[in-house]
This record gives C-alpha cells, structure tokens and sequence, in this order.
C-alpha cells in the first residue's frame, strides 16, 4: 500500500478527550520524554518535513494534537513528559489527560513509546508502559536517536529493553530507530499499519494480549 502517513494533517489540539474529536475510526498516539525525538519521528514516518513542531526546548507540545490521515484514522502526539520546564501544577493536569485518554478512549487501537537508546525505561517510561499494560494496549517502543551509538551498544540496549519489556509489558514490542538516518521507518511504518489499516497489512504477526 502507498505511504497513508504522507496524508497526514493537523486536525485540532485538546487539552483533555473531552475536546477530542468523536471517539470513533482508529488512531495510534505517539508518546515520550520530551527531549526522546518525538516530533522527528512523527515527520520521517509521515515523510513530511513539519507535521509535528521540533523545538530546541523540549516540552512544546502541552496538548493531545490530533493528526488526521482521513475521515476514519488519525495519528495522534501526546504532551511530553518529564523533562518540560513547567508549574508542577501543569504537569499533574498533563499526567491525568495521559491517564485519562490511554484508558478510556476506545478508538485508540495502539502506542508508540519513544526511549531514547542511550537512556530508555525512565521512571516515566515504567509509569507509561504500567497504564498500557493495565489498560491492555498494545504499545511498541522505538529507542530512539540509534545513530548516536555504535552498532554493537544499540543492539546491547535493544536486547535489554526487550528482556526488561517482559517484565513490564509482556506483548510489548521494540525496535531501534533514527530519525537522521531513517533507520528503523520501514519497521515503525508497519506497526502502524497492523494497528490502523489491519484489513491491508501484509503482516499481521503483532503479539496479542493475554486472554
């Protein structure tokens, strides 16, 4: 099938999902550290250049964004967490819209946790795969930023996330993924696909949650 990302667009920014669009179609949200190349990843994997904003300061995006590929399926950047310069106060409002919209809204079919390789499973990151696990959503995790280690120390990070992700999230999934060099794209792309366009994609191999 042709890239359906490309397609992508800004639909609206919800403080909570009771401004979100109606809980219907399909979606997968994106979520992660602030400084962990979220928006990066969203524009390689829609092949745009400024789907999502990249900032020098990590912590911009302080609201659900919404991204609509057409009228049934939507990508969708969650707040980052954990490293943002703002009122402790702010972060709690973040953390409940988190919490909040991983376990009730029933369109979301999937997430994308994004570590970086160097520093992944965060005290945050344990938070967040501890609500996907509970909320039985699958989540696949891309370590992030892969170009900056050598091959043999990103794949001794990929192996002891995945040994740790059992422990945590049993159906998990992960990958090594870049930005600057596209590494990984082609894989996350796919995950999206068995998530959002199941009736079409070649391979439906996912881990499924236990009974």
């Amino acid at each position: 099938m042709t890239n359906p990302y490309q397609q992508a667009h800004f639909l609206i920014s919800a403080p909570d999902i009771r401004f979100a669009p109606p809980d219907e179609g399909a979606e997968v949200a994106f979520a992660g550290r602030s400084n962990a190349g979220k928006s990066s990843a969203l524009n390689v994997i829609s092949n745009q250049k400024a789907l999502a904003r990249t900032s020098k300061t990590p912590g911009r995006t302080q609201q659900i964004n919404f991204f609509a590929m057409d009228e049934g399926h939507r990508l969708v950047d969650l707040p980052g967490y954990g490293y943002a310069k703002v009122p402790i106060k702010m972060k709690r409002q973040w953390q409940a819209a988190l919490g909040e919209y991983l376990e009730k809204r029933t369109a979301l079919k999937g997430l994308v946790l994004l570590m970086d390789v160097r520093h992944p499973l965060t005290e945050f990151d344990v938070q967040m795969l501890g609500w996907t696990a509970q909320a039985r959503l699958p989540t696949h995790v891309l370590l992030t930023k892969a170009d900056k280690l050598k091959r043999g120390a990103a794949q001794a990070s990929l192996l002891q996330v995945r040994k740790q992700l059992a422990g945590l999230h049993a159906w998990a999934t992960v990958q090594l993924f870049s930005a600057l060099d596209r590494q990984g794209v082609e894989e996350a792309r796919k995950q999206l696909d068995r998530w959002l366009f199941p009736e079409t994609a070649h391979d439906t191999t996912a881990p499924e949650p236990p009974p």
